[in-house]
């Protein structure tokens, strides 16, 4: 895969740039690296610790608390790292983007912890409280954490370095301090002392090495970032409907000990997703440039790596598929038995969301048609929503794993139609070869 970037930076890019790209795909193939391998060492331990429900519960509570990051996040990983990427060199243009970005996301964060409050007396949230108390902390540090400041100078090693330090502690704690079930209320608590860490180390790396300085950002600064983000948010919330709320319905229709085969297989499946991470995201900016610059290049540069990418999935996959039966035993042992039909069925998936990422995010976003690529998410968020607990409540786990492939196909579709049809409009429905005619 390195060889194959270089091969295609060689031909596009400038020196500088190609230089740029390079150290980014590095630090986060470095970054997802370790996504790869703490969880596959962290993981094993704790499902063997605290069992399926436990560590259903866990699952359960981020996944509910995975609403308020997307709330918090407000779509600003992809329209604030656009702006910040356009503006790079005009520091108090910086300033102002930096300054009006962390107000909403702090207003945010409050308006998230104000409604967890109220929702605690929900019986069913009750009982654990400290749980979901506990597991809030990640949302505040990841409002602390300014990925998307990083991405858009295209400094990725930073988000690097803190993602290790938060990592670290959490994979150290865990093993000094979850010894017996009755531990669990320890496994949030610590997550979120990772996440806080790292977000305050920083907003120190942004003061100190990147001299940008916090203003009072202005009402119309307010709803310049409001409105820029505004389309990517709502494909947010309705990405969560096969995200975070498939196991959340699971875990209303059933109980913790399934949503823990399920959330179990299901870590492991997004394991497998976030190996595109560092490729996808190290280009994000510089297609965003290129598409102002020369949309053939960019529109030629994404062809390649979608060809290339999909095959390496595709080969990936199926060896996954083959041995299932051996890496759910060795990874999540004899208790998880039970994971292993919702890890091949959801198999499909990381497939289908590399693809959908070439097509949405890295061209309709970056070409200015957030309105059509929010319509694909709204569509199929809400066919999710309908069909996830029907399917939940006839098939159990099984029906909640063929929903969130069902609603993948869709976004694939619909993302696939949208930008056929401005390659079209554009005269270069050519470019993209086989996979980009219609």
């Amino acid at each position: 895969m390195t060889n194959f970037l270089h091969h295609i930076e060689t031909k596009f890019f400038a020196t500088e740039t190609r230089k740029r790209l390079a150290e980014n795909f590095l630090s986060l193939s470095i970054l997802q690296g370790l996504n790869y391998i703490l969880p596959l060492i962290t993981l094993p331990y704790l499902v063997r610790v605290l069992g399926p429900e436990k560590y259903g519960l866990i699952a359960f509570a981020q996944a509910f608390i995975g609403y308020f990051m997307i709330l918090t996040d407000y779509g600003f990983n992809l329209s604030a790292t656009r702006e910040i990427s356009i503006n790079r060199e005009d520091k108090q243009k910086v300033s102002e983007i930096f300054s009006s970005v962390l107000t909403i996301k702090f207003f945010l964060c409050i308006l998230s912890f104000l409604i967890l409050v109220s929702l605690l007396f929900i019986p069913k949230f009750k009982k654990d409280w400290l749980v979901y108390i506990f597991t809030f902390g990640m949302v505040l540090g990841n409002v602390l954490f300014p990925v998307w400041f990083f991405q858009g100078m295209e400094k990725m090693r930073y988000i690097t370095i803190l993602n290790i330090v938060a990592k670290s502690i959490f994979t150290v704690c865990i093993f000094i301090f979850i010894k017996k079930m009755s531990d669990f209320l320890y496994v949030p608590l610590i997550n979120s002392l990772g996440y806080l860490v790292a977000g305050v180390l920083s907003l120190k790396i942004v003061f100190k090495n990147f001299a940008v300085k916090f203003v009072i950002p202005s009402f119309e600064d307010i709803k310049h970032q409001l409105k820029e983000g505004w389309h990517i948010f709502i494909s947010q919330i309705n990405i969560s409907f096969f995200n975070n709320t498939n196991a959340v319905i699971l875990g209303i229709f059933t109980n913790n000990t399934i949503v823990g085969y399920y959330s179990a297989a299901e870590k492991l499946i997004r394991v497998v997703m976030s190996l595109q991470i560092p490729m996808l995201n190290s280009i994000y900016p510089t297609m965003s440039r290129l598409i102002n610059e020369d949309i053939k290049k960019s529109i030629n540069f994404a062809r390649k790596i979608l060809i290339y990418g999909s095959c390496g999935y595709l080969i990936l996959l199926i060896s996954l598929l083959i041995f299932s039966h051996k890496i759910i035993l060795m990874v999540l042992g004899n208790n998880f038995e039970n994971s292993e039909i919702i890890f091949k069925v959801l198999l499909i998936i990381p497939l289908t969301v590399f693809i959908n990422n070439i097509y949405g995010t890295q061209f309709l976003l970056n070409i200015g048609h957030s309105d059509e690529f929010s319509r694909v998410i709204i569509f199929s968020g809400l066919t999710n929503l309908i069909l996830c607990p029907i399917l939940t409540y006839f098939y159990n786990y099984i029906g909640t794993a063929l929903s969130w492939v069902i609603v993948e196909i869709f976004v694939l579709y619909g993302m696939y139609h949208f930008t056929t049809k401005y390659i079209e409009e554009l005269k270069l429905k050519h470019i993209f070869g086989f996979v980009m005619t219609k």
